[in-house]
């Protein structure tokens, strides 16, 4: 029994050990009066970043894009960069996107034409 309990507790101090420093949860910029707070976890091998919390002006409400993927399938590439795919709700489109951790900000590009053209905006940890 004593094996037991061991290996369950080893393997949840595993899982955290295994847990990426992005995990948690990130506030956005304000993009067309909005902002939101978005959970990054992992999708399958990868990560992905979906909205959790929505704020304008008048404080939070409940956009219709809240539940939605914003970060989707992003990989990690070492150095605290990451690759993968962004959407932006305002026009509705997908980009690639690349993230680069450092600390408690997390640098967000996301680009079109090969990378040619891109648009970024730099998220806060939420504590």
């Amino acid at each position: 029994m004593k094996i037991v309990k061991v290996a369950a507790v080893l393997s949840v101090i595993a899982g955290v050990a295994a847990a990426d420093p992005i995990e948690g949860v990130w506030k956005t910029e304000t993009d067309d009066g909005s902002y939101a707070h978005v959970t990054m976890a992992p999708c399958g091998a990868k990560l992905c970043g979906v909205i959790s919390r929505t704020f304008n002006a008048q404080g939070e409400y409940n956009s219709s894009n809240k539940g939605k993927k914003l970060v989707i399938d992003m990989a990690p590439s070492g150095g605290g960069k990451y690759a993968g795919n962004v959407w932006r709700p305002s026009n509705n489109k997908i980009y690639i996107g690349k993230m680069t951790l450092n600390g408690n900000s997390l640098k967000l590009r996301g680009c079109v034409a090969g990378g040619l053209i891109c648009s970024a905006q730099t998220w806060s940890r939420v504590q």
